[in-house]
């Protein structure tokens, strides 16, 4: 008995001695460089559940601070009484989409709360999911509906709305608007979205002043354009074009229609592009703004870790003591100062639009306590370091520090708590190693967040890319211009020699309606061919031993051409600026000048088409109305489109005549009938005319 018992005590004091030694193994390392903390904690849905389920238990409706710029806490009451309808207890949960990581959220929140009902899950933009507990509702049809049959811009509160309306109606009602929903979503990829995007936005302004200038100048440009290809004259090549005796109020109207046009397209652009906000997210109250940062600040003066509880919690009990040890110490530590530590998300949707310095110094102004001021953002891993009035180099905290403990490394990106408890007690270290400076350091002022109000509202539509597009506007209308009058011109010239457009010299191709501006240009244009046309006769003849008058017909075109010399004051090189010129004798200088030049050319006839003489030779003679009113005629000769609506539509012949430019009291008269009757005396033939301008010629000699 002696013996067991003196061995039971050597067992005792044997089993002493090692539990000894290896507690002083375990210390070893902390006389070192302190404990090792583990190396990848759980991370706590619970705790994150346990949160959200008190809120609930506090009111059925919880709407997270982190969001304001997306879903402001103002809204709870609206999504409290849209819950009301559904007819059973219903409990919303609005939270940010990446803070919820884990499936089953929304039954470890039933499982605390303890309460049966309708549970709904939203982020800021829609409702993600829905679990009836105890009651018999079709809460994933609803929210099926809910995601896919109203845009993905609707907004989370006309979402939820949405879910109200089909969580009411019977189950196979709502299974069927379910199937039907996720049907479309295949078929269509969803409804459009309502609201644009400053881009889009841009986009109209571009496309309103590309209108605004491109309409107007097209119209200013092709209306005279096509009007004189019409009328069968060359395009205008200089501005001193303006037709005399033209009414004042038609040689406005064009720029009239265009200036109208371009009003009428400033004042409708505003009425169509009538958008004014890029979301459908309210514009927060300052309550909204500030709610985040004061209850992280409310934390830090309890506490200098403070971790959101509506997230993941990313740090252990462990890890939570050891930091609590290591910011006593360097508070303790010469130069050093508090240290606090803030673990929460930053989005782009929170008040600070996701930018980590503008949320450490809200809170720093809201604390009004000097520290170093660490931002860890739980979702991304990101370590964000920021100075506020300690010893220490606030630029070299911001560019020095490492970024294995910024950023992390790949092994920290693995791990689901992105291995911040690990990092953040390697800061601490960093922070005792960091010189001290003699002055206390400020990280500075960040820039300001983007205004709420102005944050979803888009630009004025006659801004931004407006202004190009003004240019762009007279550039396209110059270019199209360039390209009618290249398709013109070739569609013209192709025409010409398959036969379906009429030639310059043909019937068709003469203007009803000259201008006196045309006539002068066709008139010098005539003068000049003829008069080369006899040089080349008379270069001819010499070599041959002859004279032009040996020539047949040679007489007549020296006669005609004589005569339309007489008319243009003898000067073919001339402008024929002369105001005595009026369009009737420039009218009578083409005939007469064109009569000559087909004579030289041994055209024996002798008559041009009376009722235009623009169209060239006749070819027989008919019975003309001169008038819609008379019943009796007169035997004119008439070229062969004349002569054929003479015989089909001899009513409506007298409509053809040609017009020259009038006077104030008559805009147009007909040719026939102006400069006292100098060119009706062609109803007789060329001959005719040129006897009536040496009897005038004679006259004022």
């Amino acid at each position: 008995m002696p013996t067991t018992r003196v061995r039971s005590r050597a067992v005792r004091l044997l089993l002493t001695l090692c539990a000894l030694v290896a507690a002083l193994t375990a210390a070893a390392p902390a006389q070192a460089g302190g404990p090792q903390l583990p190396a990848q904690p759980q991370s706590q849905p619970q705790a994150q559940a346990e949160f959200l389920a008190d809120r609930l238990r506090a009111h059925p409706v919880h709407v997270t601070d982190q969001l304001p710029r997306e879903v402001p806490r103002s809204l709870a009451d609206d999504f409290a009484r849209l819950a009301e309808r559904t007819g059973v207890p219903t409990y919303v949960l609005v939270l940010p989409s990446q803070t919820v990581h884990q499936d089953g959220l929304l039954d470890e929140v039933h499982e605390r709360l303890g309460r049966d009902g309708l549970y709904v899950l939203i982020d800021e933009s829609e409702v993600t999911e829905a679990r009836a507990h105890g009651v018999r509702v079709p809460a994933e049809a609803a929210a099926t509906v809910a995601r896919y049959e109203l845009p993905v811009d609707a907004g989370p509160l006309a979402g939820f709305e949405r879910f109200v309306e089909v969580v009411t109606k019977d189950t196979a009602e709502a299974e069927r608007l379910a199937a039907a929903a996720g049907e479309s979503i295949r078929e269509d990829g969803g409804p459009e979205e309502l609201y644009i995007g400053p881009a889009d936005r841009r986009n109209q302004s571009f496309l309103t002043g590309t209108a605004v200038t491109g309409v107007p100048l097209s119209i200013l440009l092709l209306v005279p354009y096509i009007r004189r290809r019409r009328r069968g004259a060359p395009p205008a090549r200089d501005k001193k074009k303006t037709a005399a005796g033209t009414p004042l109020w038609r040689r406005l109207a064009v720029p009239a229609v265009a200036l109208l046009t371009g009003a009428v397209i400033a004042g409708t652009a505003p009425l169509v592009f009538d958008q004014t906000r890029s979301s459908a997210a309210p514009t927060p109250s300052p309550q909204d703004m500030s709610a985040r940062v004061e209850r992280v600040a409310a934390g830090l003066a309890e506490d200098p870790v403070y971790q959101d509880p509506e997230s993941p919690q990313r740090l252990s009990a462990p890890q939570v003591t050891r930091l609590h040890d290591r910011i006593d110490r360097f508070a303790r530590s010469e130069g050093g100062g508090p240290v606090y530590v803030t673990v929460v998300p930053h989005l782009p949707e929170d008040e600070s639009a996701g930018d980590g310095e503008r949320f450490a110094a809200a809170v720093h102004a809201k604390l009004q306590k000097d520290g170093v001021y660490v931002a860890a953002d739980p979702l991304s891993g990101y370590i964000d370091v920021f100075n506020h009035g300690l010893r220490l180099d606030s630029y070299e905290l911001l560019l020095d520090l490492p970024e294995s403990i910024a950023y992390g490394s790949a092994k920290a990106d693995e791990a689901e708590d992105h291995l911040l408890g690990e990092r953040l007690d390697a800061l601490m270290t960093f922070l005792d190693e960091m010189p001290r400076t003699e002055e206390p350091h400020d990280s500075g002022t960040p820039a300001s967040a983007p205004g709420p109000a102005q944050e979803h509202a888009l630009p004025p539509l006659f801004a931004t890319d407006f202004w190009p597009g003004l240019v762009v506007g007279a550039l396209a209308a110059l270019l199209l211009l360039i390209m009618v009058s290249g398709v013109w011109t070739a569609v013209t010239r192709a025409g010409r020699r398959i036969g379906w457009t009429p030639g310059p010299g043909s019937p068709e191709a003469a203007p009803k309606a000259p201008s006196a501006a045309y006539l002068r240009r066709a008139a010098r244009a005539e003068l000049r061919a003829t008069a080369a046309a006899f040089e080349r006769t008379a270069g001819s003849d010499d070599d041959a031993g002859a004279t032009p008058s040996s020539h047949a017909g040679s007489r007549n075109a020296l006669d005609r051409y004589e005569a339309a010399k007489s008319l243009a004051g003898d000067d073919t090189s001339a402008d024929l600026r002369d105001p005595s010129l009026d369009p009737a004798r420039l009218l009578a200088i083409v005939v007469l000048a064109r009569a000559a030049r087909v004579a030289l050319e041994g055209d024996s006839d002798s008559r041009c088409c009376a009722v235009n003489p623009l169209h060239g030779r006749a070819t027989a003679r008919h019975h003309v109305r001169m008038t819609a009113s008379g019943y009796s005629g007169r035997l004119l000769p008439l070229c062969q489109p004349c002569g054929i609506a003479a015989t089909l539509t001899p009513g409506d012949l007298h409509k053809r005549f040609l017009t020259l430019p009038g006077t104030a009291q008559r805009a147009r008269v007909r040719y026939d009938e102006a400069s006292n009757g100098l060119l009706a005396s062609l109803y007789s033939g060329y001959e005719g005319l040129v006897a009536m301008v040496r009897r005038r010629v004679a006259r004022v000699g």
